[in-house]
């Protein structure tokens, strides 16, 4: 409709319908908010009012059940007391006046079902209604420790009788007959309060509480009975004639709320609407209500509506030759305008205006003048940042070419992963080493391609690649696609981003399988070697040693038979000859221990264990499981080396005093354990030692795990474990 309309002419319409809509709702909000604020008041003040009433009556209530309660305990205590003395002056026993304390009490009901019981401080029940309770500890009930704590006083608490299926609300008063260690209680049920509250205690409090000009309070049970009214009390106002009594019905039917309906009071011409709040107070079955009429309160709101309107009326004119003004003062300067914006827009960034004005249009010609300039300088900015940016992309590409063409041309196979272990590239050589290709495992985890035994080095590679560092070269092994094992040397480190954020890892993967195998036949070679030496000296030198004992032995004899000097010299080089012998009997020993594989790996560790229990001496003993038969004098031959290292360091180091070697099976492994009671092994020299770093070495070799467990408390056990597969693999 405006489309073809001035702009002078849409700015008039549109300021004085704005000023129009703004003063309405304006107008119109004041009103609501001084209605609802009205409102709030009202029920507030009505709230306020039926609280304070509800507490008034409930606490006075309580005040008169407890007032009642305390006269029955002290009027019963002074009965008691006069029994008391009279049995102190002969006229009857303790007992007879026990007995007829208890008579008198038991006679006594407490509204309709409520009674006097007794207990004394051993939680016994002396005194009940219920024959059966008597002399019965009811001192695990929790409410009776705060008797006994207490002894005079108000509690409330829940009892539930033998004959009763849940427990129900109670109160009691309590006093103390000391003489007999009586704690005498007054009790009711809270729902029989009802019968027992004096009203005449509070009404006249709630009478007096007023607001507004009649409002008022009132109370009736849930039969209609006023009992508190200031014109019907004690009247049932469900059946008076005349009145709106299904208002007051609905009431005692939703017992708390607030409810608007028309009320007519007697002496009065007609009925006015009424805002009541009630609140109910259960145990006595009554409702606390405030009442007053909202005509009194919505006369000043009506007086406040008429003033809104005639100001509205007067702002109206003002308002519209106000928006004519404003809207000429606007219009004209801003066709001047957009002419130079015109110009603008043609891609002339040289552009200026004439300020010719220090106000709004002025600073907006001046905004215009820098914005044409810095608009200026932003496109030579942004032609140099697009050159730089396609200088660095370029850049970028050469780089990313020249990190793939060394990743592609490594011999060694090298794998990247993101942060979550999921592959973002791999090398030609990874594919020709574990058989895998890129594009079946982009974007997936490796985690198939490490063998299940292999996982605890594995993990703590993960951990020092996530901590940000260097991970040196770690001896594993890795599962090819078609199952086979390969022995890597693993080493890598973290990726970062631009931000110097961990982004992901580089890990290269050296296959070592077959060094490993020419390292394995060396050692062979070299313990074959070895052992030819050793059974040389065993089968050849001592032998030859102890014949020529047997020859110095006669020369020895011969000598002291003809009484000649040199039978001393004699008998020395008998000594030498038989030492020469032990030790060359030890060092074939010790060059050949599992020598002619007969003997077998059981025997040569009992051996070490009886040997260093003799030399050391300290306790060693060996135990192995007799089924377990290894035939390969090979892998025998490094076990053997790895407990005798392992027994040395326990001897020298450890302090120990007794050393246990077992071997044994468990669920497809060979373990073999050298335990020590030693004080264990300095956490930061463990795994650093010669020793230790031998032990290693050997059980890689032979394809085992070895693990070092120490303790200051329970000595040092070393652990050399192996699947028995391996032992056949190795043995082949």
């Amino acid at each position: 409709m405006f489309a073809l309309t001035r702009i002078r002419h849409k700015l008039l319409f549109y300021y004085t319908l704005l000023y129009a809509l703004s003063l309405f709702v304006g107008f119109a909000t004041i009103y609501v908010i001084l209605r609802d604020s009205l409102e709030k008041n009202i029920e507030s003040e009505l709230q306020n009012t039926t609280t304070a009433i509800y507490n008034l009556v409930q606490t006075s209530a309580n005040v008169s059940i407890k007032n009642y309660l305390r006269a029955v305990a002290e009027k019963n205590v002074e009965i008691i007391d006069q029994i008391y003395r009279e049995s102190l002056n002969g006229a009857q026993t303790d007992a007879e006046a026990r007995e007829k304390a208890a008579t008198v009490l038991l006679s006594q009901t407490i509204g309709e079902s409520g009674y006097i019981y007794c207990l004394n401080s051993k939680g016994r029940v002396v005194v009940h209604p219920q024959r059966a309770l008597l002399g019965s500890d009811v001192s695990n009930y929790p409410f009776v420790g705060d008797v006994f704590e207490r002894k005079k006083g108000y509690l409330e608490y829940d009892w539930k009788n033998p004959d009763e299926h849940i427990a129900r609300p109670k109160a009691l008063y309590m006093l103390h007959f000391e003489p007999w260690d009586w704690i005498i209680a007054v009790s009711s049920y809270r729902e029989e309060f009802k019968d027992l509250v004096n009203v005449d205690d509070f009404k006249q409090s709630v009478l007096d509480l007023k607001f507004g000009k009649t409002g008022y309070a009132f109370v009736v049970n849930t039969e209609g009975k006023a009992i508190i009214h200031p014109k019907l009390e004690d009247v049932n106002i469900l059946s008076v004639d005349g009145q709106s009594n299904e208002y007051l019905a609905e009431i005692i039917k939703k017992k708390n709320g607030q409810i608007t309906y028309p009320w007519q009071n007697p002496g009065e011409h007609k009925s006015r609407q009424k805002l009541c709040l009630f609140n109910s107070i259960e145990e006595y079955d009554w409702i606390v209500a405030t009442a007053s009429y909202l005509d009194e309160f919505y006369q000043p709101l009506r007086t406040i509506g008429t003033l809104v309107l005639i100001t509205f009326l007067c702002t109206m004119l003002l308002v519209l030759s106000l928006s004519y003004k404003i809207s000429n003062s606007i219009t004209n300067p801003l066709h001047e305008l957009m002419g130079y914006l015109d110009n603008a827009g043609k891609g002339d960034f040289s552009l200026r205006m004439a300020v010719t004005s220090s106000d709004e249009i002025g600073k907006l010609a001046g905004f215009f003048n820098r914005f044409m300039e810095q608009l200026g300088q932003y496109h030579s900015d942004l032609k140099q940042q697009i050159q730089v940016r396609q200088e660095t992309e370029n850049s970028l590409r050469q780089s990313e070419q020249r990190y793939r063409s060394v990743m592609a041309s490594a011999a060694d196979p090298i794998i990247t992963y993101d942060m979550a272990g999921r592959v973002t590239y791999f090398n030609p050589a990874f594919h020709q080493v574990f058989g895998w290709s890129l594009a079946e495992c982009l974007g997936r985890k490796m985690d198939h391609f490490v063998p299940q035994e292999n996982w605890p080095e594995t993990k703590e590679m993960i951990a020092a690649i996530k901590g940000g560092r260097v991970l040196s070269a770690t001896e594993t092994k890795r599962s090819t696609k078609s199952g086979g094992i390969r022995h890597v040397s693993i080493s890598g480190g973290a990726l970062k981003d631009h931000n110097q954020q961990l982004s992901g890892s580089v890990v290269i993967l050296r296959d070592i399988t077959e060094t490993k195998k020419l390292t394995k036949q060396l050692m062979d070679i070299g313990d074959n070697v070895r052992q030819t030496i050793g059974q040389d000296l065993h089968d050849d030198l001592c032998p030859h040693l102890i014949g020529i004992g047997g020859l110095a032995s006669v020369l020895h004899a011969t000598l002291r038979e003809n009484n000649s000097g040199s039978a001393a010299l004699a008998e020395k080089i008998v000594s030498l000859i038989g030492d020469a012998a032990n030790k060359a009997r030890g060092l074939s020993q010790g060059l050949c221990p599992v020598h002619l594989v007969a003997y077998g790996l059981h025997s040569a560790l009992n051996q070490i264990a009886e040997h260093t229990e003799m030399t050391a001496g300290i306790s060693c003993t060996f135990s192995g499981d007799d089924s377990l038969n290894i035939t390969d004098n090979t892998l025998a031959t490094h076990l053997y080396y790895i407990v005798q290292e392992a027994v040395n360091n326990a001897v020298k180091h450890s302090g120990a005093s007794a050393i246990d070697i077992s071997l044994g099976e468990r669920d497809e492994y060979l373990h073999l354990l050298i335990t020590d009671d030693g004080r264990g092994i300095d956490e930061q020299q463990s795994g650093k030692g010669m020793g230790i770093q031998i032990m290693k070495y050997r059980a890689l070799v032979i394809g085992a795990f070895l693990e070092v467990i120490s303790s200051e408390t329970k000595g040092t056990t070393v652990h050399i474990f192996m699947k028995k597969s391996d032992m056949i693999q190795h043995q082949e």
